[in-house]
């Protein structure tokens, strides 16, 4: 829908709304857990869940296809098959993947286990304290768009990768060595790990999907499901740590996560077409892109693009045209072309021999 110079503008917009409904999720929660109780959270999110759907239903509008010969219901099993082919094939998909799944890894262990944290010593803060402190991350949900735009639009998606890896290194460490002493450490880590994970997924979403244009969704899907590996795995592996080691030492584990994935984007340039590499150069600005020509609005561009119009039969280019132009022309017109140039021809055939006669 967007075109590609505005991509990563739109899709900083849909990964902020899909963070922000985790946030807002862990805010209800905790409201819902100190008033009702926690059972009823899974009544709410039963309702929500039903409410979405005849939401999408009534205003989800309807797009072409990309791909309208195909049955989906036919060829499913083939499409699962191909997202398999997808990711031997592209490299920026794997390194995009493995980025994802090591950032979310942290994102949601740092989530899980700051509950503990702050319910016990010295703390000892009631779920609804804990559940408001949500509110921190939904302020850094800003950042993206913003990022997106002045940023992110002029370089190259590992540019943007790297920044947010780096926002949330600093984050986890700040808040993994002080969050014992000070609730401003856990403060810290959760904007910096919010806007970090955002600003990375916004830049993998951004680089994976100019790799196969027909198969975005596909992509997407492979990317998805290694982001959503990651928060398991960062939910599961956050409690085990925290339960043997306690904070520091699931954040450790954290700070292990968040530099592999820093070690997976130096691996392999933005220039990069093979598996590991920097062939091509360590440039990371974009071309600058081309305004829409003719007063067209980006979208319209796009369409002109897709759909670009016919010659005018009245201004033939090259052969081609004139021959089409030709055929165009009525026998009439032909004939009329024909009898002046007999008539000329018997014109000057009759005055020839009077020339020569006078001779």
């Amino acid at each position: 829908m967007a075109p590609p110079h505005r991509r990563s503008t739109s899709l900083s917009i849909v990964v902020s709304g899909m963070l922000l409904g985790m946030l807002i999720a862990r805010l209800l929660s905790g409201v819902v857990a100190r008033f009702i109780g926690w059972r009823y959270i899974y009544w709410i999110s039963f309702g929500l869940q039903y409410f979405i759907l005849i939401l999408l239903y009534l205003f989800m509008p309807d797009y072409p296809a990309t791909n309208p010969g195909e049955k989906i219901w036919r060829r499913y099993p083939t499409l699962l098959w191909d997202i398999l082919k997808l990711v031997a094939k592209y490299p920026v998909l794997v390194q995009a993947m493995l980025i994802g799944l090591l950032t979310s890894t942290s994102f949601t262990s740092y989530w899980t286990t700051l509950t503990f944290l702050l319910a016990g010593p010295p703390y000892h803060y009631s779920s609804l304290v804990i559940g408001l402190f949500a509110l921190i991350g939904i302020g850094s949900m800003t950042w993206g768009p913003v990022f997106a735009r002045t940023v992110m639009e002029k370089h190259q998606p590992l540019f943007s990768v790297i920044i947010g890896e780096l926002i949330c290194l600093a984050g986890v460490i700040v808040g993994t060595y002080t969050g014992k002493h000070t609730v401003a450490g856990p403060v810290i880590e959760a904007v910096c790990i919010d806007i970090g994970i955002q600003t990375s997924q916004i830049a993998n979403r951004t680089a994976i999907y100019a790799v196969a244009p027909k198969a975005r969704n596909r992509v997407n899907t492979a990317y998805m499901v290694s982001v959503f590996c990651g928060q398991l795995m960062g939910t599961a592996v956050g409690n085990a740590i925290y339960a043997d080691g306690g904070w520091i030492a699931a954040g450790s584990a954290s700070v292990g996560f968040v530099s592999a994935a820093l070690v997976i984007c130096f691996l392999r340039g933005p220039h990069e077409r093979g598996w590991i590499g920097w062939h091509g150069g360590y440039d990371m600005r974009k071309g600058v892109p081309e305004a829409p020509k003719n007063g067209h609005t980006d979208q319209e561009a796009i369409q002109v693009q897709e759909h670009p119009a016919p010659f005018r039969h009245e201004n033939p280019v090259g052969p081609e045209g004139q021959a089409k132009q030709l055929e165009a022309k009525t026998p009439i017109e032909i004939d009329g072309i024909d009898q002046s140039s007999r008539s000329s021809q018997r014109t000057l055939g009759e005055e020839v021999p009077e020339h020569r006669e006078k001779g």
